[in-house]
C-alpha cells in the first residue's frame, strides 16, 4: 500500500513540474506563428480569348492559374508579354501584383494585352515570387486578323444549302427578257437571321461582274429591312446586262455602311462556255463597247460661229480691191478710145 503511495506521489509531483514549466516558458503550449515551410507555386495553364475587336486592335483576356502549396508565397507577380510572332519583338507587356499566396489552393490571374489586329502572338507568362522568377509558360495565337470587328458583326448571313439534296446558291437569277443585246436578270438573294434577336436594318447590294474582264456591267442597291429571329428572307431585285456573256452576281450584305457579308454565284449567259464556282473555263470574246452605260447628252457650250471661207471683213476688202482695178482699167480703155 505505501508502495503504490509512493508511485501516485511521483506521478502527481512529474505533472505539477510539467504544468509549471509550461506556465513559466511562455509558448510552451502553443503552436509557432510563422509557417516556415518552403512555398511551391505552379503555372497549371494559360487560357486566352478575345476581349474586344475593333479596325485596328485586338483585345486580349489572359487568364493564368497558379497552383499552390507549402509555406506562404510572399510578394508574387505575373508578368504577361506578347511577341510577334514574325519579328520577335516584344509587342506590349503588362503585370499584375497578386501579393501573397497560402494555404493549398488554386488562384486566377487576370490580365488584358492589346495588340494590332494583324499575324500572330507568342504570349509568354512568367511569375515572380518576392522578385525571384519561380514559373514561366508559353502560348500562341495566329491569324489575329481574322477576328471580326465589333462594328462588322450580324446575325444575318446568305443562307448556305450544303446540306441541300440538290445543289442551290444563294443567289439565284431568271431572265425576264432579252432586247437589243441586253439581257435583264431578276434575282433573289436568300438572307437567314441566324441571330436570337430581329435584325437590324440592312441593305444588300448585288452587281453583275463580267466573268473574264471583271468589268462591272449593272448594279443594284436594296432595303432588306427587319428579319425576325431564325427567318429566312428573299430579296429581289433586277440587273440589266450585255447578252453572251458570263458574268458573277455579287452580293454584299451593309449595316450602317460596313460590309458584312459577301457571296458570289455564277451566271452563265453565254451559250457554250460555263462558269462554275469560283473557276472560269476558257475566256470569251470581249467586246468593251457592250458594256458602254447611256449616259445624258452633255449640254454644248455657245461658241461664236466660225467665219466661212467667202465671208468676213477679209474676203470683202478683197472685193472692193477688184473692184477699183476694174473700174481704173475701164477708165484707161476708154481714154485710149478717145
Amino acid at each position: 500500500m505505501r508502495r503504490e503511495t509512493l508511485l501516485t506521489g511521483g506521478v502527481v509531483v512529474v505533472l505539477l513540474t510539467m504544468l509549471i514549466g509550461a506556465t513559466a516558458v511562455p509558448g510552451a503550449l502553443s503552436e509557432p506563428e510563422d509557417d516556415v515551410r518552403e512555398s511551391y507555386l505552379d503555372l497549371r495553364e494559360t487560357t486566352i480569348e478575345p476581349a474586344s475587336v475593333d479596325g485596328q486592335t485586338v483585345t486580349l483576356a489572359i487568364d493564368a492559374r497558379l497552383s499552390h502549396r507549402g509555406g506562404p508565397a510572399e510578394n508574387v507577380t505575373v508578368e504577361t508579354r506578347a511577341i510577334d510572332a514574325d519579328t520577335g519583338l516584344v509587342a506590349t507587356t503588362t503585370r499584375r501584383t497578386v501579393g501573397e499566396i497560402d494555404g493549398e489552393r488554386e488562384v486566377s490571374v487576370r490580365s488584358n494585352i492589346t495588340v494590332e489586329r494583324a499575324g500572330g502572338y507568342r504570349i509568354d507568362t512568367i511569375v515572380y515570387e518576392d522578385g525571384d522568377r519561380v514559373e514561366t509558360g508559353q502560348q500562341s495565337v495566329q491569324n489575329v486578323d481574322a477576328l471580326t470587328p465589333a462594328y462588322a458583326r450580324s446575325t444575318v448571313t446568305f443562307q448556305r444549302f450544303e446540306n441541300a439534296g440538290v445543289p442551290l446558291d444563294s443567289i439565284t437569277y431568271r431572265i425576264d427578257g432579252v432586247s437589243d443585246n441586253q439581257t435583264t436578270l431578276n434575282v433573289s438573294v436568300y438572307v437567314t437571321n441566324a441571330g436570337n434577336n430581329p435584325s437590324n436594318d440592312l441593305s444588300l447590294r448585288l452587281r453583275a461582274r463580267q466573268a473574264n474582264s471583271n468589268v462591272i456591267a449593272d448594279e443594284s442597291t436594296v432595303r432588306v429591312g427587319q428579319i425576325r429571329p431564325g427567318r429566312t428572307e428573299i430579296v429581289r431585285t433586277q440587273l440589266t446586262v450585255p447578252d453572251d456573256y458570263n458574268y458573277w452576281l455579287d452580293g454584299m450584305l451593309l449595316s450602317d455602311g460596313v460590309i458584312v457579308g459577301t457571296e458570289s454565284s455564277p451566271a452563265n449567259l453565254h451559250p457554250t462556255e460555263r462558269l462554275q464556282e469560283n473557276e472560269t473555263r476558257q475566256q470569251v470574246g470581249f467586246q468593251s463597247s457592250d458594256f458602254e452605260q447611256d449616259r445624258p447628252a452633255e449640254q454644248e457650250m455657245d461658241e461664236p460661229e466660225q467665219t466661212m471661207s467667202g465671208e468676213g471683213p477679209g474676203f470683202t476688202a478683197l472685193l472692193g480691191l477688184i473692184a477699183v482695178l476694174a473700174s481704173v482699167l475701164l477708165i484707161a480703155r476708154r481714154q485710149t478710145n478717145e
